[in-house]
């Protein structure tokens, strides 16, 4: 049986407005060591906010009844992770022992298998362009792979952070407020894309600082999909995430390229399908790549706590079931 378990982290709590916004989140800047590439990530402060939205108001769908949920503050990064980003774990050859973490060795990490033909199709990788075609796996993986060369605790978003970041204060059916209209200004999806993901930060951020949170691919959170997942929360609203008992199926939010405006919603959620791994022939099928998903991709978030190696190895234990 599923478990929600309350993930806490030892910080103050700031309780938000659901209508006035945070604005000049604080920010910083990492380089992952031993490279020259950068990302950024924004502090979140943690409070209270409505998860989901009232069930067919304003065409938003059904099981998504809002939920009063509070959450601890975290990082998270202001842009999905690019194919430059990943490549530092894909290939050695990228990586070193350069290191800001004492023990770590590049040749103990365990990389993803090579495709066997582009999944992407085409579309670009370097230069900015998210990273994507991969399952949740590889994306906790390359989560594990960073926390342990940074000393860090980096993960995925829960389900309930990354909805409280992509809101950022608003509680209107986008980050924008309720117009579709206004989404070609801060989205890529069906109406401007041309059937392609775009490169990261092209579009303007939501009130928070953060990119693409609505369309360009969608993204990975932590929790294993459930169709009850409000009626769980009634018993843990504070921080709450679902850790998996088997491989199949993970939340997904924020929509895609693919999707029409009504799936960028902010309170939207997708259910992973098994179906994106179907090209794929080896037996049992690759932790580490979705061929049929050139429009999943992901963002990371790093905890307030420094976990010593063995809590994050607990960590990531839970979280990754083949």
């Amino acid at each position: 049986m599923l478990q929600i378990f309350k993930y806490t982290i030892a910080c103050c709590t700031l309780v938000l407005s659901a209508v006035s916004p945070l604005t000049a989140q604080k920010t910083e800047k990492i380089t992952i060591p031993g490279s020259k590439q950068q990302f950024t990530m924004a502090l979140i402060p943690g409070g209270s906010f409505d998860m989901g939205s009232p069930a067919d108001q304003a065409g938003r769908g059904t099981n998504e009844g809002a939920h009063r949920v509070q959450l601890d503050s975290f990082w998270i990064g202001t842009h999905e992770v690019t194919f430059d980003e990943f490549f530092h774990f894909q290939f050695i050859e990228f990586d070193s022992d350069t290191a800001a973490a004492t023990g770590f060795k590049a040749d103990a990490i365990a990389r993803p298998s090579p495709p066997y033909y582009d999944f992407t199709y085409g579309r670009g990788k370097a230069g900015g362009f998210p990273a994507t075609t991969m399952t949740q796996q590889s994306a906790l993986r390359y989560c594990r792979w960073l926390s342990d060369k940074t000393g860090d605790f980096y993960r995925l978003p829960t389900e309930a952070e990354w909805e409280y970041a992509c809101k950022a204060g608003q509680n209107t059916a986008y980050s924008w407020g309720d117009d579709p209209a206004k989404a070609a200004e801060y989205a890529w999806f069906y109406d401007n894309s041309s059937g392609s993901y775009q490169k990261t930060g092209t579009k303007k951020p939501n009130p928070w600082g953060l990119y693409d949170m609505h369309g360009n691919v969608m993204e990975w959170c932590l929790d294993f999909y459930t169709d009850d997942y409000f009626q769980r929360l009634d018993t843990a609203s504070v921080n709450p995430v679902i850790f998996p008992t088997k491989k199949h199926s993970r939340t997904m939010k924020g929509g895609c390229f693919e999707d029409e405006v009504v799936a960028l919603r902010s309170a939207a959620r997708k259910k992973s399908d098994p179906k994106w791994q179907a090209r794929d022939p080896q037996i049992p099928k690759s932790k580490w790549w979705n061929p049929e998903s050139p429009f999943a991709g992901f963002r990371i978030v790093r905890d307030q706590r420094r976990l010593t190696k063995a809590e994050r190895d607990a960590f990531f234990d839970k979280a990754i079931k083949d």
